[in-house]
């Protein structure tokens, strides 16, 4: 099974990760994975996939999200592919076995915990030798400049000095990253990052009211945003990096 295009498609702003997705489940020949989504909340990326045919764990810490996501797949048929557990990422290895997932998704959660190279090694750490994890990071250079725009020059420079890039202890994630670091870190973990792409390079750039005016508008959209994902600079400047790494078949258990 395959996940459809028509479902996994339906924004801008999750257009590229869907795209890499699809495409890392096309090389996989119709084989159902075993799939852990970490902070996967409600079940957007979560249920498409069970819908797909896939087994998926979520693991998120709000006991509302996890109900949200019941009822999302009860309505969805896809209950009995769905598991829902209450942690946060630093339970991951308590609540998931090592080396039994194939496909880790961890998006938009690195720039907010307290240790990301621990979290970066229990990713690792579940994944089956050649499998595979998806990480959604914000992108520093897009905060500054979006600041910057907009008039607030003294919390650009404060991002654009900060080695975390954070503007300090009012900002509501605690680091984010480049293309170098977030690889970096994933390969401190053991990992070989095999594709980088921006995501919303200019999808938080164009009005709303835009798109709703204007037939295919939001369709040309998500094209454009595919269409340059992966080309520099533009993929720089997008307000978060997408990286789809691997755990090399031949990596060995460190315990």
């Amino acid at each position: 099974m395959t996940v459809e295009r028509s479902r996994v498609q339906s924004t801008p702003r999750t257009a590229v990760v869907w795209q890499v997705l699809r495409a890392e489940l096309a090389a996989r020949d119709g084989e159902l994975l075993s799939v852990v989504d970490v902070g996967g909340g409600t079940g957007g990326f979560a249920v498409p996939l069970a819908a797909a045919g896939h087994h998926v764990t979520v693991v998120d810490a709000s006991p509302d999200a996890l109900a949200a996501l019941s009822r999302r797949a009860a309505d969805a048929g896809v209950a009995d592919r769905i598991t829902g557990l209450q942690g946060d990422a630093g339970d991951l290895p308590s609540l998931v076995p090592a080396g039994s997932v194939d496909l880790v998704l961890c998006h938009s959660l690195l720039e907010v915990v307290d240790a990301p190279e621990w979290v970066a090694a229990a990713l690792a750490g579940v994944l089956r030798p050649g499998g595979s994890v998806s990480v959604l990071v914000a992108n520093r250079a897009a905060a500054v400049l979006s600041r910057a725009v907009g008039g607030h020059l003294a919390a650009a420079a404060a991002l654009l000095r900060d080695p975390d890039g954070s503007t300090g202890v009012r900002d509501t994630l605690q680091r984010r990253f480049d293309t170098a670091s977030a690889t970096a870190l994933l390969s401190t973990a053991g990992l070989v990052v095999e594709r980088v792409h921006g995501v919303r390079v200019v999808a938080d750039l164009v009005p709303g009211a835009l798109l709703d005016a204007e037939p295919g508008a939001t369709d040309a959209l998500a094209a454009f945003e595919l269409a340059v994902a992966g080309q520099p600079p533009y993929r720089e400047i997008a307000t978060q990096l997408h990286l789809l790494a691997r755990r090399p078949a031949g990596h060995a258990d460190t315990g």
